[in-house]
């Protein structure tokens, strides 16, 4: 029982902090019909933001200032380049994101350098949360867990409650008339660009301290955020909870499970040796083939699904 609740505890806290990436990255598809490749990016700068910032002025106003300024930064990026591209189509679209991604990559290099940077959890955030019969969990990992929540409420609530949420999504369907109605369209999409950046940033404010901060920080999450779009259905917010939810318990329970091929075989009454055909696969953990599990699933969903578990879009 103490494995099953701790395993299922961590994979909530890491599915919420992939939903708090993937939410920017489906927010912008399903409002603009951008595939966004340098979303992780600033899920890299957000937490280079953050590190820099709380170096001044301490975690707390980092924790709001770092995600402000990755959203101006995306606001410019959408009106000085993103926009300029956007009417000849998604390849030019796709192509420039792509390139943007190398390029911030760089950009920090130089500015922070190729090491990890010492960016730590704040020390009233350190120490367990609570002790559930001999395993301890952390405070922090509650507290990533509380702002992904509270962000999906947010922006639940802002979609369907405000007018601004209305006006953003009308403009999507029918800018013409929104335009009509004196809405500045090319205005609601910057801020809808930037709003989606600002999440990448604040999930890189919360995920920066409890991971690494690093250059290859963006690579290594850059895959999965799409796994999770992809598996999610592209477009919609609730598949990308979902996905989100299911690939980090599903990750988390398989890199706790130290269960090979050989165990599985001596447990039907089989012996496999070295002389076993294919012996180095018997070999495998669990564990081991858990980094694997999540595409597998998007293949899987693409076979039998392809318009994802909430699919309410095409790409």
């Amino acid at each position: 029982m103490e494995f099953f609740l701790i395993s299922l505890l961590n994979g909530v806290s890491y599915g919420l902090l992939l939903f708090m990436l993937a939410s920017g990255l489906t927010l912008i598809f399903s409002m603009m019909g951008v595939l966004n490749f340098a979303h992780a990016s600033f899920y890299m700068i957000g937490a280079y933001f953050a590190y820099q910032v709380s170096t001044w002025v301490g975690f707390w106003p980092a924790l709001v200032i770092a995600p402000l300024l990755v959203g101006v930064l995306g606001a410019l990026v959408e009106k000085y380049g993103l926009r300029r591209v956007h009417k000849w189509g998604h390849v030019p679209e796709l192509l420039f994101t792509f390139g943007l991604s190398y390029i911030v990559v760089e950009l920090v290099q130089i500015v922070w350098g190729r090491a990890a940077v010492p960016y730590q959890v704040p020390a009233e955030l350190q120490g367990p949360l609570f002790t559930l019969f001999t395993t301890s969990f952390p405070k922090y990992r509650g507290f990533m867990m509380l702002v992904a929540v509270l962000m999906l409420v947010a922006i639940w609530l802002m979609l369907t409650r405000t007018r601004i949420g209305l006006v953003i999504q009308a403009s999507l369907t029918h800018p013409e008339t929104v335009e009509a109605l004196g809405h500045n369209v090319p205005r609601v999409f910057m801020l809808t660009f930037a709003g989606g950046t600002a999440l990448a940033g604040l999930a890189g404010v919360i995920g920066g301290n409890a991971f690494v901060t690093e250059p290859s920080m963006a690579a290594l999450v850059g895959s999965i955020i799409f796994v999770v779009t992809v598996v999610g259905g592209m477009g919609s917010l609730a598949g990308a909870f979902i996905a989100s939810l299911l690939i980090g318990v599903m990750q988390s329970f398989a890199i706790a499970v130290d269960y090979s091929g050989i165990k599985l075989a001596q447990d039907i009454g089989f012996t496999v040796t070295p002389a076993t055909p294919l012996y180095s696969l018997f070999q495998l953990s669990v564990s081991q083939v858990a980094p694997v599990l999540p595409y597998l699933l998007l293949v899987l969903i693409l076979i039998f699904r392809p318009k994802g578990l909430m699919g309410t879009r095409e790409g």
